[in-house]
């Protein structure tokens, strides 16, 4: 039985399989996924089966403003004047939306590569709010990230392309190379094989140089396995309600 709370805070560890089994069952229909609010007004998810929520409760909008954004593509921008991404966990799109906007905003090229093995459902994104405050163009740019097709670039703006793979990071494969790694998954606890040494390993040999990796994780290990595959870590701050974050960048 798994007891988590917010990716990878928990008493009990589930086997790969059982994790599997039961996030396929969620988005299978056959169990709930509820929407909630965070603190800082925004929504995620709440998945009952393994009570693990999408985002931390102290604000999703905040935290993926803070590590992804803040500290993962503003600073990618010192090495690049335009960026290839791969997101691990599309999720509910929140960090694509917030980095479309900001190609937006800064008017800069961004192709964006998104893995996601288990796709939300319609009746679940479209109860998501990151986009009511924002303007026409941004709750446009939102429901195209959601309703691009898989497996295919998709013009989203002229300045942001989306590619929606359905694939997981172990089945993956491709000749890219990515400026900026978004790694979104699931903590250690819920989903240890996304968190083991091969799959840096992996990420590594996909990246460019000086690419950087970013993630709201700060576990020792995951820091350690990073070091080992060559990555130059840093510990910066954390978002509200959590001490540290992740920065790795290929040497």
């Amino acid at each position: 039985m798994v007891v988590v709370g917010h990716k990878g805070i928990c008493t009990s560890i589930s086997t790969t399989h059982e994790f599997q089994l039961q996030y396929s069952m969620d988005f299978a229909g056959k169990k709930r996924i509820e929407v909630i609010q965070t603190d800082d007004g925004s929504s995620s998810l709440f998945v009952p089966n393994l009570n693990e929520t999408y985002h931390s409760r102290n604000g999703a909008l905040g935290e993926a403003i803070h590590v992804f954004i803040e500290n993962g593509m503003h600073d990618a921008l010192k090495y690049f004047s335009s960026l290839h991404i791969m997101e691990i966990g599309f999720g509910t799109g929140l960090n694509a939306w917030l980095t479309c906007k900001e190609s937006r905003l800064r008017n800069m090229k961004v192709h964006y590569t998104a893995l996601e093995p288990y796709p939300l459902k319609k009746e679940i994104y479209t109860q998501l709010n990151y986009a009511d405050k924002g303007d026409d163009i941004q709750k446009e740019m939102f429901d195209q990230l959601h309703h691009a097709k898989w497996n295919e670039d998709e013009q989203i703006t002229e300045l942001f392309t989306l590619q929606k793979v359905s694939e997981s990071l172990q089945q993956y494969s491709t000749n890219k190379k990515f400026d900026l790694v978004y790694y979104d998954a699931f903590g250690p606890p819920a989903q240890p094989e996304m968190w083991e040494k091969q799959v840096f390993e992996k990420i590594y040999g996909m990246m460019a140089q000086s690419g950087i990796l970013v993630t709201y994780c700060a576990k020792g290990q995951v820091r350690r396995d990073l070091q080992a595959c060559n990555f130059e870590v840093e510990r910066l701050n954390g978002p509200p309600g959590k001490r540290e974050m992740l920065r790795a960048r290929k040497n």
